[in-house]
């Protein structure tokens, strides 16, 4: 199976904010940078605002940004403090935003003048560059085109396909993490009272390892801190994670700590910019200073190795436990967890060989480490993807959990789990019910408030989506957002399962892949963005999201809507819900329509934790679910306390000639929406077709720095994917690994690879050769 990304030069030409081509230029590569944000990091979100939005109606939508009274950042769902700085955004934010209130549109005269055929020959960016979608689309079967249709056409169209299902399992709804709280309650509502649980969502992509391990030790799966507990920690380890790109503002965090004398632990197979050193632009020493150096100590892991370090850890701590000194806090852990001994029988029993296999790293890096986290009581660890997307991504989590809680480093102040996610409401929508494995209570709380019986069996997730839709078990695709083809793996069977499905329907902002990769009929529901204004039959609407750390706040857009035609999400699931389900339905659909008020009174019947709802998002900066680890130091586990768990340590060797890749983002992009082809950070300009390798392994396998080389996965001793005339960079990553930027290098994530009992798919844990084709 072979995937180009056509992200080459010779791709064809993007338009500038005039409308004029603009000739790609050739690839360059130059040294990466040593140091995140600053100036640089101003001046590169600054030109993206500009060419997409002009200067006035930048300086009008950035002085909202993540501000009280004005809308929350559509990218990353790091926190903001109550007391909002006047600038609360990052460069990434910038382009963020600039991508949504861009003043460029796509009509229905762009869709007359490109046939399906030829969008599917463009990439990711020149889709998402042309601007908002600004009406309903249709692809009828057998059409080459989409065509215009009304609202009330489209969504006749949807239910009545909906309705011509044989069951309702045969039809799945995808929800991306950018769906508001009030979207995501009447979407999962909708997707129940027609009667399935397959609701599979972007958590399935990413941190539902995070859940599935927290669930399992701490009853919660949700990280356990505030921000203030971030900016108040002793030591920060941060592990799988590269906040300079992913979540920028996550470093003025860091910098706060490190100004009251934290330490930082950085693990990661590159040497990111933003994990060495920090230029806060609102700060004096970020413009004119060096900023902030902000790892004390950078462990460079081999990919997938951080199980075997976190073991390696917690066996150096029992080793000065049973040496006598105090580091084990044994009032917590005989009061408030079980499984102890067996951890610790465990943890002395390691097997060292493994461990220097696994992790590449020197045992005095090790024991360094070890040595500072013995050494202080209020220890935070962040983690992301990093380590959710490998076969043992639960039990490297729960290794995580360990180590905090042999040092009693949860539920206190300035100590505990943070999970750092993605998308700006992944959480809120989780909390909401996009989950296709709901809880009993949370089906009975439905049921009470709406009167109806909803479905018990679980659902599909994304993987078990798409296996789905290959076995013909699937007519309908809806999704709320998001990127189904460009965020799900193996890509060639992604797409085939796609045009298999009857009906492909996408609730979207801006034209990406999903779009063009259709079933035998397809829809596109343009809808409003967080930047605009949402006005109905109540009256100016608000919305509310959830971000990592539980808080809860409400966003309110103010631009005039990109088209007089855009509906909101909550609008359109609305309406489908009305016309899918008819009169008879115990939801009043238009009320929820009219005023999203009546959708919060809903959730907070239906949702523990949301009492007070509409008062306290009234407060400034909102509210903080009840979280019974961090405020009461309280485990809801079956037996009340707290889990030491026991993990197997399986080292994944790489045959002779492979290397094991990890996916990731370049700067200029966030998720799967491509800001520009360039990676400053990396030294990467005019391109995406790079795979980062160091020296010594390119030597070893006979390559030298840019060669042109087809890349090839395998999985279980069979080729899984191939992406071609990609060029080879020699970067100082981690020895036995490299890297690549998704998603043109999802076609080599296999899709029966998966994290055991989360069903994350592999996307670190890529074993790949090279095929030389040309210098």
């Amino acid at each position: 199976m072979v995937f180009q990304s056509g992200c080459r030069g010779d791709d064809a030409p993007i338009p500038d904010r005039y409308g004029a081509p603009i000739a790609a230029p050739e690839l360059e590569i130059g040294p990466p940078d040593a140091v995140a944000a600053g100036v640089g990091g101003v001046l590169a979100g600054a030109r993206i605002a500009l060419r997409q939005m002009g200067v006035r109606r930048s300086v009008d939508v950035l002085r909202h940004l993540n501000q009280v009274d004005g809308f929350d950042c559509p990218g990353c769902a790091w926190p903001e403090a109550a007391d909002r700085r006047h600038l609360e955004f990052c460069e990434n934010g910038m382009k963020a935003v600039a991508e949504e209130a861009t003043t460029r549109r796509v009509t229905t005269a762009f869709f007359a003048e490109h046939d399906l055929d030829d969008l599917r020959r463009r990439n990711e960016h020149w889709l998402g560059q042309q601007g908002r979608l600004t009406e309903p689309m249709w692809k009828r079967s057998g059409a080459t085109h989409y065509e215009a249709v009304s609202w009330a056409e489209a969504i006749d169209v949807l239910a009545n396909r909906l309705k011509a299902c044989s069951s309702p399992d045969r039809a799945t709804f995808y929800t991306s993490g950018r769906t508001s709280n009030e979207a995501a309650f009447a979407y999962q509502l909708l997707v129940r009272a027609y009667g399935t649980n397959n609701l599979p969502d972007c958590s399935n992509l990413c941190h539902e390892s995070t859940s599935v391990a927290l669930g399992d030790t701490i009853g919660v799966g949700k990280g356990t801190v505030s921000l203030d507990d971030v900016e108040h920690a002793e030591l920060i380890i941060v592990c799988g994670q590269n906040p300079g790109t992913n979540h920028p503002r996550m470093l003025s965090s860091l910098e706060a700590a490190k100004r009251r004398g934290a330490r930082i632990i950085a693990v990661n197979p590159l040497p990111e910019a933003g994990l060495l050193r920090f230029k806060d632009p609102q700060r004096p020493r970020g413009v004119v200073g060096h900023g902030t150096a902000l790892a004390d100590l950078f462990l460079q892991i081999r990919v997938n190795g951080d199980l075997a370090l976190f073991q390696a850890l917690n066996h150096l701590l029992i080793a000065r436990h049973d040496a006598g000194e105090p580091v084990v806090d044994r009032g917590f852990v005989d009061e408030s967890t079980e499984g102890f001994e067996a951890f610790a029988a465990t943890a002395r029993d390691l097997d060292w060989g493994a461990v220097d296999r696994a992790t590449g790293l020197p045992r005095a890096a090790i024991e360094a480490a070890a040595a500072m986290v013995a050494g202080v009581d209020r220890i935070v660890v962040c983690w992301a993807m990093g380590l959710t997307q490998h076969r043992n991504a639960v039990a490297t989590i729960r290794e995580v959990v360990n180590l905090l809680l042999l040092r009693g480093a949860i539920g206190l102040p300035g100590a505990g789990l943070c999970p750092v996610r993605g998308h700006s409401n992944v959480q809120g929508d989780r909390t909401m019910g996009i989950f296709e494995q709901p809880t009993p209570a949370f089906l009975d709380a439905l049921e009470s408030r709406f009167g109806f019986a909803p479905p018990r069996e679980p659902g599909f997730d994304v993987v078990e989506s798409i296996r789905a839709m290959e076995r013909g078990e699937v007519d309908v695709l809806v999704a709320m957002g998001g990127n189904f083809v460009g965020a799900a793996p193996d890509t060639a069977r992604t797409e085939a399962a796609l045009a298999s499905v009857g009906l492909t329907v996408h609730v979207s902002t801006k034209l990406n892949r999903s779009h063009v990769v259709t079933g035998d009929e397809a829809l596109i529901l343009p809808c409003l963005g967080r930047t605009e204004v949402d006005e109905q039959v109540g009256g100016r609407q608000r919305i509310t999201v959830e971000d990592s750390m539980s808080m809860v706040h409400a966003s309110s857009g103010g631009l005039t809507p990109a088209a007089p035609d855009l509906r909101s999400e909550v609008a359109i699931v609305c309406a489908i819900g009305a016309a899918l389900l008819g009169p008879t339905t115990p939801v009043d659909w238009a009320g929820l329509a009219g005023d999203y008020r009546v959708i919060r009174s809903h959730i907070e019947a239906v949702i523990p934790g949301f009492e007070r709802f509409e008062e306290r998002i009234d407060a400034r900066g909102g509210f903080a679910l009840h979280h019974p680890v961090r405020d009461e130091r309280r485990f809801p586990t079956s037996s009340g306390k707290a889990r030491f768990t026991v993990n197997d340590l399986v080292v994944l060797d790489v045959p002779a000639g492979r290397l094991l890749m990890q996916t990731l983002r370049s700067h200029d992009q966030y998720n799967t929406t491509i800001y520009g082809l360039d990676d400053r950070y990396r030294g990467v300009r005019h391109g995406r077709e790079v795979v980062f390798v160091h020296l010594d392994d390119l030597m070893a396998l006979g390559f030298a720095d840019g060669d042109i080389v087809d890349v090839v996965s395998e999985h279980d001793g069979r080729e899984v994917g191939r992406i071609t005339g990609f060029r080879l960079v020699a970067y100082p990553t981690a020895l036995g690994c490299c890297a690549a930027y998704f998603p043109e290098a999802n076609a080599l994530v296999a899709l029966d690879s998966v994290a055991d009992r989360s069903g994350t798919p592999t996307s670190k844990s890529i074993i790949v050769h090279f095929e030389a084709r040309g210098r």
